[in-house]
């Protein structure tokens, strides 16, 4: 294995650790009561954001706008992290 590969498979190694790290705060944080009393689509967006950190995805999926999704994902205490 050449050095440059070896250091690009350990950036990518220090990159899942970081989104594994930020998906667990995330779903620490998140107020699993709030995402469970909403409608199947914000429901399944607010998921979606914790598990991927992708508010993009998460706003589509939910036929909203990204400020729309950020009202959602602020009462449900999702922390913007990714």
């Amino acid at each position: 294995m050449t050095r440059s590969k070896k250091h690009l498979e350990e950036l990518l190694d220090e990159w899942r650790e970081e989104d594994r790290e930020f998906r667990e705060i995330r779903r620490r944080k998140a107020d699993w009561n709030y995402i469970n009393k909403q409608p199947p689509l914000i429901k399944l967006a607010l998921i979606i954001y914790i598990e991927t950190g992708d508010i993009y995805k998460a706003a589509r999926i939910a036929g909203m706008t990204i400020g729309e999704f950020n009202e959602y994902r602020f009462k449900a205490n999702i922390p913007n992290i990714t």
